[in-house]
């Protein structure tokens, strides 16, 4: 009996195999090398993020926004499919298994590498926009009680005079805008913050980021800025420009939430200025609260009672995701930054308050007492 001309002997199977594995190896050593080169020469981050990142960035991130949707979510799903059916086509064929899943992992941690790993070790916006040595500085407790008092005059004056606005394709289309609109802005006063900034998408799913207590999310391999599109509206519009300002290559999360910051402050948008100045308020009365806790409570009295509530709100939305998974999130979460040189881990996101004092001292130089 004559067999097929094609090779079907064992080697061809090992060859196959072994061309599997040394591509999954040259992936794995590459994304190494790339980090430990970015976190070895800053310049080499800088250069990258500027222009390598940012053309795949402009590439990547339009065609995931020819998508209404999130594609990086329903990617998610996709790929927790094929790994099922693979665990259970290859239930005999362990090697296999491992290979295939060793080189999908590696190729996973090579798109994370060039899409978002490598920004980590960049220039920090605060380094580029001129608050380094103001930031060396320091601040006083009269001046952090200062920045609160403006906070809350702020959130007062900007306090919504209607009901939160139904949620559907409409308002969240109005909140991607918006949040597009907020960011570009930016561009006016920090030059590398202009320029286009791609749709932000509410997951469909939104369950899944609540449950791990996480407001929004990047998605470095579509270039996607997620966002938790059932947590109460006043955290909408910040998160968004927060997770925008990842695609920007400003990964840091304690910058990230003052460019949040400042996009929803400087928005023409009331529900954008309401957002900024409340989100400040929590960070910078949070820290008020330690340094000056009378302080604190007198100025927490002085707050409109929409802001009240929508504070109260916002706590007793998040405290019924308390449990396992969100202590396993923030643990992952914590090392995940320590592991990009973010040394205080979660404790980095209070740092914000530094950055929000220096840029009032910049204009405000005559509010502290």
């Amino acid at each position: 009996m004559k067999l097929n001309d094609r090779n079907t002997t064992p080697f061809s199977f090992i060859k196959k195999t072994d061309k599997k594995m040394t591509s999954s190896l040259i992936l794995a050593v590459l994304s190494v090398l790339l980090l430990g080169c970015a976190r070895t020469f800053p310049v080499f981050a800088q250069w990258y993020s500027v222009t390598i990142y940012a053309g795949l960035k402009n590439t990547i991130a339009r065609f995931s926004g020819l998508f209404p949707f999130s594609l990086s979510e329903a990617g998610l799903y996709l790929l927790l499919a094929f790994c099922l059916y693979w665990i259970l086509h290859s239930l005999k064929r362990p090697l296999l298994l491992f290979k295939n899943a060793f080189f999908l992992a590696s190729l996973l941690f090579f798109i994370y590498t060039i899409n978002c790993g490598i920004n980590y070790y960049r220039k920090p916006f605060s380094e580029e926009a001129g608050f380094s040595e103001e930031l060396k500085k320091g601040s006083t407790a009269a001046e952090l009680y200062s920045l609160c008092e403006y906070l809350v005059k702020q959130v007062n004056e900007t306090v919504p005079g209607e009901d939160s606005p139904k949620r559907n394709a409409f308002f969240f289309r109005s909140m991607g805008e918006l949040g597009q609109e907020a960011m570009a802005n930016l561009g006016a006063d920090f030059p590398q913050l202009g320029g286009w900034y791609p749709y932000p998408k509410p997951l469909l799913n939104p369950r899944l980021l609540s449950v791990q207590q996480l407001t929004g999310i990047y998605s470095p391999f579509t270039i996607e800025a997620n966002y938790n599109s059932e947590m109460p509206f006043y955290n909408i519009p910040h998160t968004i420009c927060h997770e925008l300002s990842h695609l920007k290559g400003y990964m840091r999360e304690d910058e990230a939430n003052f460019i949040g910051y400042l996009a929803c402050i400087g928005s023409d948008a009331e529900a954008f200025q309401y957002s900024g100045y409340l989100t400040g308020w929590v960070y910078a009365g949070n820290a008020l609260a330690k340094a000056d806790f009378e302080g604190y409570c007198r100025l927490y009295e002085q707050l409109d009672p929409q802001a009240i509530e929508d504070l109260g709100e916002n706590n007793r939305f998040w405290d019924q995701f308390e449990g396992t998974v969100a202590e396993v999130s923030t643990k992952v979460n914590d090392t995940y930054l320590k592991a990009h040189s973010q040394t205080d881990g979660v404790k980095s996101y209070g740092r914000m308050v530094d950055l929000m004092l220096v840029y009032y001292r910049s204009f405000s130089e005559t509010s502290y007492r």
